[in-house]
């Protein structure tokens, strides 16, 4: 009686849910490589920066045929002088760390670190070949070194001042007139609107004679007030950005508040604000970061004045007396990045967060 044998193999599944799901997986992986691509030579300067801003001078001019961390050649102290410690191979095929002491075109003499009373070890070869010990030694004193040169307090306490009083003045302003533009029946509301958008595509080199003139007739020239007191009066890009969110939140909203006897102050405090927390929150952020690196309406109205300077005419102030030491100005920079970078790390999650709640979830 003949007997069939057969064999079990793996079923592979062919539908087209299965395959629809691959598809899926492929496409969400290409993209996660795709931005992991972007986001990787994006941030290359700003970690060229941080490992520059801990290196020495002998480090960085090593670092062009040299390691990018910050390597320190390892030096052992003989008989009261410092000698380069080397990767000798031996002849039982071991490798050693030993300190070269006497050069030789053929035959070296080295010692060993762990028994420096013992007998100098004699290697034949070119040590010229041997790799050198390196060791990891970052240099975190440039970041007080710059600290003192810059004072660095003083700079940060004065564009701290200018950037948080703009921002409440941008959103203060901001908010009640895309408030007004959003829910107020004002006639030519539309031309108004366009007029103020259209006031983006001016340059500002255009106003700017006629504003220092302004502000210098008036004496606020040598003061913080032509950096903050403007932002009281508004911005095209913040009124815009706010109109258009205020304008996807439900009217039934301010319907149902105006039937509890909510007045127009009420309904923005207590209806459209909460509500509009991340578009709020967004510019505030831009404007904190706009405050904080602006440096050429600091530089002009505030020339002569280095108590009242602010952070980012300081740094350039610093690059150029110490141009010939890159460690000190990356640490300077890196130092005046921590705190924007600290707010939009902490921001983004309100950034990607939309309005969710309706009128009749509310």
């Amino acid at each position: 009686m003949a007997t069939v044998s057969t064999s079990m193999s793996p079923a592979v599944n062919t539908s087209p849910h299965y395959s629809m799901q691959l598809r899926k997986f492929a496409a969400k992986a290409l993209v996660t490589l795709f931005t992991l691509i972007i986001a990787i030579a994006f941030l290359m300067p700003f970690g060229n920066m941080a490992l520059t801003a801990v290196k020495s001078q002998d480090q960085i001019a090593a670092n062009a045929n040299g390691p990018i961390l910050p390597m320190q050649p390892e030096v052992f102290n003989y008989q009261g002088k410092d000698y380069p410690v080397y990767k000798v191979p031996m002849e039982d095929g071991s490798i050693r760390e030993l300190a070269l002491v006497k050069k030789g075109r053929e035959t070296s003499s080295f010692v060993d670190p762990n028994n420096a009373s013992g007998d100098l070890i004699e290697w034949q070869g070119a040590w010229r070949t041997l790799e050198q010990v390196t060791t990891l030694q970052p240099h975190y004193e440039n970041f007080q070194i710059a600290w003192d040169t810059i004072n660095f307090p003083m700079l940060f306490r004065n564009t701290l001042i200018v950037a948080i009083t703009g921002m409440i003045g941008t959103l203060l302003s901001s908010i009640c007139v895309a408030y007004a533009f959003a829910r107020f029946p004002i006639p030519g509301k539309n031309i108004f609107f366009i007029i103020l958008i259209g006031t983006i595509i001016l340059p500002s080199q255009v106003t700017l004679i006629p504003t220092y003139v302004f502000f210098s007739k008036i004496g606020w020239v040598g003061t913080w007030l032509p950096l903050i007191v403007p932002h009281f009066f508004a911005n095209a890009y913040n009124v815009f950005l706010l109109r258009q969110f205020f304008m996807t939140l439900p009217r039934e909203l301010d319907e149902a508040a105006m039937i509890d006897g909510a007045g127009p102050f009420q309904i923005l405090t207590r209806v459209i604000i909460p509500q509009s927390w991340p578009a709020i929150l967004s510019v505030a952020v831009f404007h904190f970061v706009f405050a904080w690196n602006d440096y050429f309406n600091p530089l002009i109205y505030l020339i002569g004045k280095p108590d009242l300077q602010v952070i980012s005419v300081g740094v350039q102030v610093f690059n150029f007396v110490y141009g010939p030491k890159p460690q000190l100005i990356q640490a300077t920079s890196l130092m005046a990045l921590i705190l924007p970078l600290v707010i939009f790390f902490f921001a983004q999650r309100v950034f990607m967060r939309g309005v969710v709640i309706t009128g009749v979830e509310k």
